[in-house]
C-alpha cells in the first residue's frame, strides 16, 4: 500500500489509479445505454434526460462540497466515500429500482452523482500537486478515463456483454455497482498530496513559471470577474456536450430511420457513434487538448476548441442521417467536449493558483450543473415535440458564446 512517503518515480502509478478511477465516474455518460430499455417500458424521452441531468447537477454540486472536505479529511477519504456511495447506488438501482422512474431518479441520479461527485475531484487536485509544469497534460490523462469509461460500461451493457440480454436492467446495475466500488476503492490507495515544500525537478524555465502567478482561496476567487468568465465559458459548453451525448443514440437513430435505414440497423449505427467514436474521441480529447493547451495557452486553446464545437454541433443536425458523417460528427463533437475537462482545470490553476485547485475547481465546476440543468433538459423538451435540429442550432450558437467571452480574461492583479 502506498504512503505518504511514496517516492517521486511513484508518480506514474497515481496517474494510473487516476484513470481508474474516472473509468468507474464515466458511468454517468453510459446512461444512454439504459435509455431504449427505459423507453420501451414506457418512460417518455424527458424522463430519461431528467435522470441523467439530476445526475449532472448532483454531481457538480457535490464537488463544492468535495473541494471542502480536502483539506479536511484528506483525497484518500473523500476518494473512497465517493466510490462507496457511487456504487450504493447502483447496487439499490439493481435490488429495487426496476424500471421506477422515482426510484432511479433517487439511486442513480442522486446517490449515483453524489458519488461521482466526491471522487472526480480528487484525481485532478493530487495530479496537479504532483505535475504543477504540466497541468494541461495532467488533467487530461487524469480525467482521460471519463470519458473511455462511457464506451467501456455502454458495450458490455449491449454489443459486447451483452449484459442487459442476459441479466437485464437490474442484474446490469448491480453489476456496475460492485465493480465502480472496489475499482474506486482500491484506486484511493494510491491519492495522496507530495509533501510539503516538494516540488519537481523540471528546467528553470519551467520552474519559474510554476512558481509564478497568483494563489487565490476559494472565497478570493469568488470576489473576481475572472472567476464568472470562467464559469459561463464552462457552462455553455458543457450544455452542448451533455445535450448532445444525452440523446446521441436517439437523434442519429430518427435521422437514419428517416434516411431510409431500418429501425434495427439504424439503432447499431447510433449506437456505434454513441459508443465507439463518442465516447473514444471524448477520452482522446481530454489528452490531446491538455496538450495543446500546454503548447499553445490554455485561453488560446478554448477559444479555438469552443469555436470548432459550436460550427460541428450546429452540423451535427445535417451529418447524422448519413453513417460515415454521423461517426465523423460524434467523434469531433466528442473530442471537442473532452477538452473542457482538460482545459478548464488548468485555466483555474493558471487564473487563480495551483495550491486551492481542489476547493476552487469545484466553485468552477458549477458551470457542469448550469449546463446538465440547460443541455438534456433542452434536448428532452424539443425531442418530445419533434424538434431536434433546434436543440443543435442553440447549443451550437453557446459553443461559440463560450470561446469569445474568454477574450478578455487575464489572472487576476492581486489576491
Amino acid at each position: 500500500m502506498p504512503t505518504d512517503e511514496t517516492p517521486t518515480a511513484a508518480r506514474i502509478d497515481i496517474v494510473i489509479a487516476a484513470i481508474a478511477i474516472q473509468y468507474c465516474l464515466g458511468a454517468i455518460y453510459a446512461w444512454s445505454a439504459f435509455t431504449p430499455t427505459l423507453q420501451e417500458a414506457g418512460w417518455t424521452v424527458s424522463q430519461t434526460q431528467i435522470v441523467f441531468s439530476v445526475g449532472l447537477v448532483t454531481f457538480a454540486v457535490v464537488m463544492v462540497l468535495a473541494g471542502r472536505m480536502l483539506p479536511k479529511l484528506g483525497p484518500r477519504t473523500v476518494c473512497l466515500s465517493g466510490g462507496i456511495l457511487l456504487g450504493l447506488g447502483y447496487v439499490l438501482a439493481g435490488l429495487f429500482g426496476g424500471t421506477s422512474f422515482p426510484m432511479l431518479l433517487v439511486f442513480i441520479g442522486i446517490m449515483g452523482g453524489a458519488g461521482i461527485g466526491l471522487s472526480y475531484v480528487v484525481p485532478i487536485a493530487v495530479g496537479v500537486r504532483w505535475y504543477p509544469h504540466r497541468k494541461g497534460l495532467i488533467s487530461g490523462l487524469a480525467v482521460a478515463g471519463f470519458g473511455f469509461g462511457a464506451m467501456l460500461w455502454i458495450k458490455l451493457a449491449g454489443e459486447w456483454g451483452h449484459l442487459l440480454e442476459t441479466i437485464g436492467l437490474g442484474g446490469t446495475f448491480l453489476a456496475y455497482g460492485i465493480t465502480f466500488a472496489l475499482v474506486v476503492g482500491i484506486g484511493s490507495l494510491w491519492m495522496f498530496y507530495p509533501p510539503e515544500g516538494w516540488s519537481p525537478q523540471v528546467p528553470a524555465t519551467k520552474a519559474k513559471a510554476v512558481d509564478a502567478g497568483p494563489s487565490l482561496s476559494s472565497g478570493a476567487m469568488l470576489r473576481t470577474p475572472q472567476y464568472f468568465i470562467i464559469l459561463l465559458s464552462f457552462a455553455f459548453g458543457a450544455a452542448a456536450g451533455l445535450m448532445s451525448i444525452g440523446i446521441m443514440k436517439q437523434f442519429p437513430k430518427e435521422a437514419l430511420v428517416d434516411a431510409g435505414f431500418d429501425k434495427e440497423k439504424a439503432l447499431v449505427i447510433a449506437g456505434t457513434a454513441a459508443a465507439v467514436y463518442y465516447a473514444l474521441a471524448n477520452g482522446l480529447g481530454r489528452i490531446i487538448w491538455g496538450m495543446v493547451g500546454d503548447r499553445l495557452g490554455c485561453k488560446r486553446s478554448i477559444i479555438l476548441m469552443s469555436i470548432l464545437q459550436g460550427v460541428i454541433v450546429y452540423l451535427f443536425q445535417f451529418m447524422a442521417g448519413t453513417p460515415f458523417l454521423l461517426f465523423a460528427g460524434a467523434a469531433l463533437i466528442g473530442f471537442n467536449y473532452g477538452g473542457i475537462f482538460a482545459l478548464f482545470p488548468t485555466i483555474t490553476a493558471e487564473t487563480f493558483g495551483a495550491k486551492h485547485i481542489g476547493q476552487n475547481y469545484g466553485w468552477v465546476f458549477l458551470a457542469y450543473a448550469i449546463g446538465g440543468i440547460i443541455g438534456p433538459n433542452l434536448a428532452g423538451k424539443l425531442g418530445d415535440m419533434g424538434n431536434f435540429p433546434l436543440a443543435f442550432t442553440i447549443c451550437g450558437a453557446l459553443c461559440v458564446v463560450a470561446g469569445l467571452i474568454v477574450l478578455p480574461l487575464k489572472p487576476p492583479r492581486s489576491v
